[in-house]
């Protein structure tokens, strides 16, 4: 059976034995899921359900860790941020040697693992007085992409295109309520137990989600020691592979060296890349502006201090219970039906718009509130729709694209975007005098480019995965 980097894969399934379950029809309310589905996307669903909870227990401390810390600030943040890409450049390479020496299951625990204690050493550091703000934040923004991409790719390795397009809305709901939950606990109880505690819960919360990856994984598997992989299935049914059969180790070459030399993989690490400047852009101007006006409402001298970082990091947790809310409606209703009518393609477009709009809003409008409503709008979308048609993308690859080209696209050339939104506010702060409205027109011109990216790469998706 041939693998290459990219293998078209046609949307044709192996038909599932059997009347739907329960859970099937139940779950048929939010997508078309058939006999046999239900288990597996439900405990996918509840494994991004844990890893985004604790990410956003972790994401939410962050900012006042950062932003209130001594030294710390909108700037730095920035900056610190930017930092996180040269570490990736070594991480991803590390991460594809050991994709190729490893099961996918061995893989997914071996880096859950480290994860775990890097959170374990951060709680032990900042209770010995250690401050820990900057690498905290450094650490934080590898933790979210790398364990992000991993599952993603592993829901990408068990599902054929169709079941994705079909499937993916109701993981992609996993992610939607563990922000909201993740969120929510931490902006209630940040103000009373302070930042720290929380690095154990999500570390605890981690645990739980290697352990359901492993039942998956045993489910799912067929034979002795081999997967049965959507190359399998859709051979079974007439289309061509998508992966290796019986292999459950990603072999082959870098992620880095995927990428450059795939035509497809390398318009979604541009897609990322500019998203993602533009959607850092907008954080640092909603960061300056959150502390521009708690300075206007208090003195000077008490920037820095504990009372700042609960007012921040209060603001951060409701910001972001909003945010997620929304998504969540957005994700539970909308993202299917938004696939299924207008595709994958058709999907990408939506956030491109919506931010065009928001950061319009800004430019000529740049107060606190505009501001927030904008990122609002963004962000919901980011995480709901946005996030299942970015994952969706990688449908009709080959498996090693999945583990490799994902990871070394999700990571390094998202915060590649941090190191350009690094550049532009460095010299905006510095030389040009910049402020929101500067930073917006900035986003607007980035938008242009977004969009041309999105439109290229949507039809190059539908001619992979021959949906025309």
């Amino acid at each position: 059976m041939k693998s290459t980097t990219i293998d078209t894969v046609r949307d044709g399934e192996v038909p599932r034995h059997g009347k739907p379950g329960l859970l099937d029809r139940f779950l048929n309310i939010f997508a078309d899921v058939r006999a046999g589905e239900g288990l597996t996307v439900l405990l996918l669903m509840t494994n991004l359900f844990l890893i985004l909870a604790g990410y956003y227990l972790l994401k939410t401390i962050r900012e006042p860790l950062i932003l209130a810390s001594k030294g710390g600030s909108a700037e730095v943040k920035s900056y610190a941020a930017a930092a996180i890409a040269g570490i990736l450049i070594v991480l991803v390479p590390l991460y594809s040697a050991l994709a190729s020496r490893v099961s996918r299951v061995r893989l997914i625990n071996s880096v859950t693992l480290f994860f775990i204690a890097c959170l374990i050493a951060f709680f032990v550091l900042s209770q010995a007085g250690v401050p820990v703000g900057v690498p905290f934040f450094i650490w934080v923004g590898i933790f979210n992409l790398m364990i992000i991409a991993q599952l993603w790719a592993f829901a990408n390795d068990i599902y054929t295109v169709g079941e994705g397009k079909r499937l993916f809305a109701i993981v992609g709901f996993g992610a939607s309520l563990g922000a909201i939950a993740g969120s929510f606990v931490t902006g209630q109880l940040v103000k009373q137990y302070g930042p720290y505690p929380f690095m154990l819960g999500a570390a605890a919360l981690l645990v739980t989600s290697m352990i359901i990856t492993n039942i998956v994984n045993t489910r799912e598997k067929r034979g002795q020691g081999s997967d049965v992989t959507p190359g399998d299935r859709a051979e079974a049914a007439g289309a061509p592979a998508a992966a290796d059969p019986g292999q459950d180790r990603v072999k082959g070459r870098s992620g880095f060296a995927l990428v450059f030399s795939d035509r497809y993989l390398l318009m979604i690490a541009l897609l990322m890349l500019v998203y993602n400047l533009v959607n850092t852009n907008g954080e640092y101007i909603l960061s300056k502006t959150v502390v521009s006006q708690y300075t206007h409402s208090h003195s000077a001298a008490a920037l820095g201090g504990l009372d700042e970082k609960k007012v921040i990091g209060e603001f951060y947790g409701n910001y972001l219970t909003v945010v997620n809310v929304l998504a969540a409606l957005i994700q539970a209703f909308l993202v299917s039906r938004i696939i299924k009518f207008f595709g994958v393609g058709g999907g990408l477009l939506v956030l491109p718009l919506v931010a065009l709009i928001g950061y319009g809003a800004m430019a000529f409008i740049p107060i606190l509130s505009i501001i927030r409503s904008a990122k609002i709008a963004e962000n919901s979308i980011d995480y709901s729709l946005q996030g299942t048609v970015k994952n969706a993308l990688y449908l009709p690859t080959s498996r090693e694209a999945k583990y490799k080209a994902k990871q070394a696209n999700d990571t390094f050339f998202v915060r590649f975007g941090d190191v350009i939104s690094a550049g532009i506010v460095l010299a905006g702060t510095t030389w040009l005098g910049f402020a929101a409205k500067q930073f917006a027109l900035v986003n607007l011109v980035l938008i242009a480019v977004w969009l041309t990216v999105a439109v290229a790469l949507g039809r190059r998706f539908h001619r992979l995965a021959r949906t025309d």
